[in-house]
């Protein structure tokens, strides 16, 4: 039996590893490294492996800019599901490294953003060095050609690798946390579980007092809650932005299905990025008079007027 083929940001030992295996059964599945979420998602629009785990947001830095652009333009993908992490790393180093000896210290750009507080205090005067991932970090300080003497890593990552562990619970909000995603080729989207999440990309129709607030309309007039809505540069059209948005509801539901109605109505490109189950597992709130059976119940008295029954 061939088992289904899942890209992660490589190598092993990465949180998004960890996320994959939170996610599926290991023995169930193949787990193939990338270099980074532009070969991963790749991977999975060439054909070449079914499905990506990605991170996707984290608390401290917002949306994983990676991802979302990537996922915004290009062959369509979609979100199939989602998982959150907490995350907090190790400071790692060569056995008889003391913390006094780093001059430099690697690791992902993110972990690096989420730890700048930590290391502004801890290792004031080091060079922080951006890495592929935090495991790559550490696999290149653990094969001793780094040019660094230390690396921030996943928990129990430098004790597999050999290194010792100088500092642990290294953060800068000891809540921190990330979320991933699994990521496929479009399909038939699976029904609605009452706690989703859709997620859109959307571009106004122009750049004008009131075109975001008219474009927020459509989910609000629908009672349809944001949980996400990030701007992001449009790379050919300078001073204007697409929307990165998560509303809580899934497209089977028509209070999210007539919001996406709306938007396709009245600006220049929609996205759809996926209905799925959301991590929270919270169900959604449903505002008075935007239930299933409130709109159809409305549809049915228009259609009884049009028939001539009032």
């Amino acid at each position: 039996m061939t088992l289904p083929r899942y890209a992660y940001l490589g190598p092993s030992g990465t949180f998004t590893e960890a996320a994959l295996l939170a996610m599926v059964d290991p023995a169930e599945v193949e787990a193939v490294p990338a270099v980074d979420v532009l070969s991963a998602l790749a991977a999975v629009r060439a054909g070449d492996v079914d499905f990506a785990v990605v991170a996707i947001e984290n608390t401290v830095e917002g949306g994983v800019t990676a991802t979302l652009d990537t996922l915004a333009t290009g062959d369509p993908l979609v979100i199939l599901g989602e998982v959150v992490l907490p995350v907090s790393f190790e400071l790692v180093a060569r056995p008889g490294t003391a913390i006094e000896d780093v001059r430099a210290v690697s690791a992902h750009s993110h972990g690096l953003n989420q730890c700048r507080r930590w290391l502004a205090a801890n290792l004031p005067g080091a060079a922080q060095i951006a890495a592929s991932s935090n495991a790559a970090a550490a696999g290149e300080l653990a094969a001793g050609d780094a040019a660094f003497e230390a690396a921030l890593a996943p928990p129990g990552l430098g004790a597999r690798l050999g290194l010792e562990v100088l500092a642990a619970g290294v953060a800068d909000n000891v809540h921190a946390a990330t979320r991933f995603v699994k990521v496929g080729r479009p399909a038939a989207v699976p029904p609605p579980t009452g706690a989703d999440k859709t997620t859109l990309v959307v571009h106004l129709p122009d750049d004008r007092a009131g075109a975001l607030l008219a474009m927020l309309e459509q989910f609000a007039a629908r009672g349809v809650n944001l949980s996400r809505i990030e701007s992001r540069p449009l790379a050919d059209r300078p001073g204007e932005y697409s929307f990165s948005i998560d509303a809580l509801g899934h497209i089977a539901e028509p209070r999210v299905s007539e919001a996406l109605l709306g938007l396709k109505r009245t600006n220049p490109v929609v996205v759809f990025l996926g209905s799925y189950p959301a991590a929270s597992g919270y169900p959604t709130p449903v505002t008075p008079g935007t239930s299933e059976e409130d709109f159809a119940e409305a549809r049915a008295w228009v259609q009884a007027l049009r028939s001539g029954r009032h």
